[in-house]
């Protein structure tokens, strides 16, 4: 009498603990995603593209564009997973690795926050990026693929919330395959904004460019106040997270 009983607690606890593990990695992609997306919103990237799809040649010029983001990315990714993993960094909340890059990650994200609201207010309409990037779409593919590159890796908010990615990743203490999959919905996560408009283009082009034309003005109009209020977002959301880790320490 007591067997079914007992198989239907295990059962149960069975059930619960897939539940649990279901939530935990629901929860992980979707800060992958949203991190992901976030390091996707830049103006200067995605206003490029949108020149170079606007401009001769746009679907082989404008694909490797994006393939090399999504390169970069992938080898960013890799390139902190390794050498999280060599040095066995211990990202659970409330570890000093995690907490002090959920601190590090916020006050940087707040000043470049508070420089892009500022700088937009003293330039007012036209900002300064926009003035250059006619100049560089107008270079020769491989070094306007090397310029992009070299903005990618500049960027210091992007640096900080890929590593803020991939201590996530470690944290989860993934087996390699789940870790290959989540990178890779990251990485893909990254380059979505900048895919959009390329897939737009491959339907139409002609139904496609007075859009990206009235998308591209846009950009330039409130891509900073955007990108400000994002950072700020995204600051606020670490510094709470780094505030969290400070008191499980």
């Amino acid at each position: 009498m007591l067997l079914p009983a007992s198989l239907g607690v295990v059962a149960l606890q069975g059930s619960l603990q897939g539940s649990l593990q279901g939530s935990l990695q629901g929860s992980l992609l979707g800060e992958l995603a949203a991190f992901g997306l976030a390091i996707g919103f830049s103006p200067l990237h995605i206003g490029l593209l949108l020149l170079v799809l606007l401009g001769p040649n746009p679907l082989r010029r404008g694909g490797l564009f994006v393939a090399a983001w999504l390169i970069t990315g992938g080898l960013i990714v890799t390139a902190l997973l390794t050498v999280g993993h060599g040095l066995v960094l211990t990202m659970e909340r409330g570890s000093s690795h995690r907490t002090g890059l959920d601190l590090l990650a916020a006050g940087g994200l707040l000043a470049i926050a508070m420089q892009e609201l500022f700088k937009r207010e003293q330039e007012g309409e036209q900002p300064g990026w926009t003035r250059r990037l006619d100049q560089f779409c107008a270079l020769p593919l491989p070094v306007l693929l090397a310029v992009s590159t070299g903005l990618q890796l500049a960027a210091p908010d992007d640096l900080f919330l890929f590593a803020k990615a991939a201590g996530s990743l470690l944290a989860a203490s993934l087996d390699r395959g789940q870790e290959l999959l989540a990178s890779g919905i990251f990485v893909f996560s990254t380059g979505l904004l900048l895919l959009l408009p390329l897939g737009a283009l491959l339907l139409g082009r002609g139904r496609v460019l007075p859009l990206l034309e009235a998308a591209k003005q846009w950009l330039f109009r409130q891509g900073d106040l955007l990108l400000g209020l994002l950072s700020l977002a995204l600051a606020i959301y670490l510094g709470w997270q780094g505030i969290e880790g400070l008191r499980l320490s």
